[in-house]
């Protein structure tokens, strides 16, 4: 049987504040987070730590770029460094804890190990990414025209932390674009075959809590998330659980392409192709843990095996409006250099298949999804 492990030791508290009295953030410390986040719940708690905000140094999804200009505007050598934000701040956080960051594209391409040299605390303000348990920073390498995730054991959290309350101010798109991509972790994760009895616990379970909340927000309104939020930063914690043991794969791996020259939002590009990848999946395998996965949504949403991911593609509609590639602007003529960049750059994810996938097959789903 393949390991399990649950590396950072998790913490959940009601408010900011509880937070704030029991870790002591200080002068030892810095802090990465946001400055909507810092004015709305930091701000006045009188915290002593060095604090950068993220957006200073541009908008979007992090890159190498960025990186650079962050660490380069950090002072002196923080003993902790403690992240507050989405999963965007808590990746590059990740690298902030390694004694050596630069060059950030050597270190992604192997070219020095990552050890880790600092307490690393991380906070996130969204339900989806579930980085606050997981070894695995995603950065846009800009010169290299990609998205590329690394993974080390040293870039484990030593302390996850949960509070709820951060999620209140989330706008509905975003806390929808964050919960399914929760829901795509604990789906991948379900069916790599690196899986086991016990990482699908958790891969199942959230799939469960995810969809059951979107069920009654599809009833009762866009309003209602706010009810939800508690279970959501559980369910995407759990589906982190699971993925940093048995990995994502295909769905994430094709959407990096979107993600790194179009800019669209990582949860919602996983969106855009999940439909994609999982009818060539069944087109190729319809037994094995695809059809427990099938039985188990079919359960879950009330209806027949066969309908699962009809159903399923249904109910995040109501969630969050789906679009074909073209509508981000991606021109057909591309659809072969995304194709040829996934089995070039993304071998750490598509090893992680259901079944095998292989270049004419990657292009064949983006034609699909055009």
């Amino acid at each position: 049987m393949n390991g399990f492990m649950v590396r950072p030791s998790v913490y959940k508290f009601e408010t900011v504040r509880d937070f704030i009295n029991d870790f002591k953030p200080g002068k030892d410390d810095f802090i990465l987070t946001t400055k909507p986040v810092y004015d709305f719940n930091l701000k006045g708690l009188g915290i002593e730590a060095q604090i950068k905000f993220y957006e200073t140094y541009g908008q979007g999804e992090p890159s190498d770029e960025k990186v650079e200009r962050i660490y380069k505007d950090i002072t002196g050598t923080p003993k902790r460094i403690i992240a507050i934000g989405g999963g965007s701040v808590l990746d590059i956080a990740k690298l902030f804890c390694l004694r050596r960051v630069t060059p950030v594209v050597d270190l992604y391409e192997g070219k020095f190990e990552p050890i880790k040299d600092k307490e690393l605390i991380l906070v996130p303000t969204t339900c989806g990414t579930g980085s606050e348990v997981t070894n695995i920073a995603i950065l846009e390498l800009i010169g290299l025209g990609t998205k590329k995730g690394l993974s080390s054991k040293e870039m484990f959290a030593d302390s996850a932390v949960l509070i709820p309350e951060l999620l209140k101010g989330l706008p509905f798109k975003v806390f929808a674009s964050s919960s399914i991509d929760a829901l795509i972790h604990a789906v991948e994760s379900a069916l790599s075959p690196n899986g086991n009895e016990i990482t699908r616990i958790f891969s199942y379970k959230a799939i469960e809590m995810i969809l059951k909340g979107y069920t009654l927000i599809r009833k009762k309104g866009e309003d209602y998330m706010v009810e939800l939020l508690d279970e959501f930063s559980l369910a995407s914690l759990l589906a982190g659980i699971a993925f940093s043991n048995a990995g994502c794969a295909a769905v994430h791996a094709l959407s990096y392409p979107l993600g790194a020259k179009y800019h669209v939002p990582h949860g919602e590009a996983n969106y855009a192709v999940l439909s994609g990848v999982m009818s060539n999946y069944l087109e190729i395998k319809t037994d094995g843990e695809i059809e427990i996965l099938e039985s188990f949504i079919s359960d879950v949403l009330g209806c027949g095996k066969k309908e699962a991911f009809v159903k399923l593609e249904e109910l995040l509609g109501c969630i969050l409006i789906k679009k074909r590639l073209s509508e981000y602007g991606v021109k057909e003529a591309e659809l072969e250099t995304f194709a040829k960049s996934v089995i070039e750059n993304q071998g750490r994810l598509m090893k992680n298949n259901f079944v095998k996938l292989d270049e004419e097959r990657v292009l064949k789903i983006y034609k699909e999804l055009y």
